[in-house]
């Protein structure tokens, strides 16, 4: 499991570009055969990525997490950007197709990932937080989500969110999730941009072309920087910092977020003369 350590303000205000990828971008997530994970100090978010193929994949715990299984004190969830899927969490089995999520609520021992067809694997994204209560294991499928509509042709940025876990779709101890897919002919999200101080944010991009790309804007509002994001690559957002994009084309992201509460629209906007 890989350990990544974010900065703090005044840090970020110095680091050149090695030193900013080093720090916040989250590559090679995804390879066949394999899972790979993550675990940040902020929140204590562990973020993974998992291609089945021949064999099953086991989500684990370890000395990272001081924990005889992975979800001993842990909720995670789990969204199928691949092939049709299955999960097994301890005796009841799932199957996502394209698009599909899955909450894992805390005290699962047994969370076992496995694609339908290993020619065509399924690829979950997967994304865990801390949890004080649990909650139900519950398969989110795209149709069931909450789905809101937003932006212009004119601002280019025409852009459909789907809510997987939140209050009111699928119940969880701090863990929001989703995923946004911008139309055709639209590259931006999201503007003006926002803060939220109360709780973090990890952004994985996805369904672009090979040479295609996001800029991925981030930093205090008076002192932003940029990362170059390709497919299937992650950014992590700490709470002081903006997070928005503009791409080379459309693009969809699933975004998760931990911390102080559940509100989706908890923003602090940021007025445009005041980014920098």
């Amino acid at each position: 499991m890989e350990v990544k350590y974010l900065a703090d303000p005044v840090r970020f205000a110095r680091m050149n570009t090695v030193e900013l990828r080093e720090t916040f971008l989250i590559r090679k997530l995804f390879e066949e055969g394999k899972l790979n994970l993550m675990y940040s100090d902020t929140e204590r978010a562990v973020i993974a990525g998992a291609v089945p193929t021949k064999q099953k994949l086991a989500l684990k715990g370890g000395k990272e997490l001081a924990s005889d299984y992975f979800a001993q004190r842990r909720e995670t969830g789990v969204i199928n950007i691949g092939a049709t899927g299955k999960i097994k969490v301890d005796d009841k089995e799932f199957v996502l197709e394209n698009l599909d999520a899955l909450y894992i609520g805390r005290g699962a021992k047994d969370i076992r990932f496995a694609s339908a067809d290993p020619e065509k694997p399924a690829e979950y994204y997967i994304q865990s937080y801390p949890a004080h209560r649990e909650f139900p294991t519950k398969l989110i499928p795209q149709a069931q989500a909450n789905r809101v509509d937003l932006g212009t042709v004119e601002a280019a940025n025409v852009r459909t969110i789907f809510q997987y876990i939140r209050p009111g779709v699928a119940e969880s101890c701090q863990l929001v999730m989703g995923v946004t897919i911008l139309a055709s002919g639209s590259v931006w999200n999201t503007m003006p941009a926002h803060t939220h101080a109360r709780r973090t944010e990890i952004y994985f991009y996805f369904d672009m072309d090979k040479e295609a790309r996001v800029f991925h804007f981030m930093g205090a509002p008076e002192e932003t920087r940029h990362l170059l994001v390709k497919n299937k690559e992650a950014v992590l957002s700490p709470s002081w910092s903006i997070h928005a994009g503009a791409g080379t084309s459309n693009y969809s992201f699933i975004w998760g977020m931990g911390g102080e509460n559940q509100e989706f629209d908890d923003m602090d906007f940021i007025k445009m003369e005041k980014l920098k």
